[in-house]
């Protein structure tokens, strides 16, 4: 009796700890596998740590994709696009205090009836743009989200972008802007890079934000966006924290890695 006491004991106690070491385990490659996702680790090492990349390789049948595919379309130039990432500065991001009433946006700073988010409607639809019978709205047009490469006709399906996204800015600079010249940022038409036409379910999704935390679903337009991205903040002198820093720095090695 004793004897199988002292068993009964010992196996929950096993059990636990075969069960904790397992959990430990399936908690290390779920954080390796977003370390890959958000291309802090190279595309394969979950695979090549589990021996799943050789024997992909001697079925020939499995190959593991490369994270993205800069189109020739694209004109990126990566020489000049690496020394804006090289200049800007690497701090940490400003937490709380954000308040969207505090950056204008969809002003008309030409003074005409047309705001900065109908005329970038205007400027993105892929053909002439009808407009309200005021000439103060856009009533149709034609889109392509960058993000999705869905076609919208419907001007109230469309979202204006701010590429680099207003929370965003003001955590990386912004904070200690003007007023004016957080208007500016809000309503930036002299630089087709810091608005885009975008739909409204992509640009919620992407929320406030940056390329360490999403992506573009659509694999060949993240080359172009996190080119982009990195202008915007050049451009803006925005800093990047440690995390966005490096998730910018190894798209754009894999960018020009598929570009050659």
């Amino acid at each position: 009796m004793a004897g199988r006491g002292g068993n009964s004991g010992g196996g929950p106690r096993k059990r636990s700890l075969t069960l904790r070491g397992l959990f430990t385990v399936l908690a290390i490659l779920a954080a390796l596998a977003v370390a890959e996702r958000l291309h802090i680790l190279p595309a394969g090492t979950l695979e090549r740590l589990l021996g799943q990349e050789e024997k992909k390789g001697r079925a020939g049948r499995v190959h593991t994709p490369p994270p993205v595919v800069a189109r020739a379309s694209d004109r990126i130039d990566f020489d000049k696009t690496q020394r804006l990432l090289d200049g800007i500065k690497v701090e940490d991001e400003k937490r709380g205090g954000y308040e969207r009433e505090e950056w204008p946006h969809w002003l008309a700073l030409d003074h005409g009836c047309l705001n900065a988010r109908e005329q970038v409607l205007i400027r993105d639809s892929r053909r002439p743009a009808k407009l309200s019978d005021k000439g103060c709205a856009v009533a149709s047009g034609e889109w392509i989200d960058p993000y999705t490469g869905d076609r919208i006709t419907d001007p109230n399906l469309v979202d204006i972008d701010h590429r680099v996204p207003l929370e965003e800015t003001y955590a990386s600079g912004g904070h200690a802007w003007s007023r004016d010249r957080r208007a500016a940022y809000a309503n930036d038409l002299t630089d087709p890079l810091t608005l885009l036409a975008a739909s409204r379910e992509a640009n919620r999704a992407k929320g406030s934000k940056g390329p360490e935390d999403w992506l573009p679903p659509k694999r060949d337009g993240i080359c172009l966006y996190v080119a982009d991205w990195i202008a915007v903040k050049a451009r803006w002198e925005l800093s990047m924290d440690e995390r966005e820093r490096v998730t910018v720095g190894n798209i754009l090695g894999d960018c020009r890695a598929s570009a050659r």
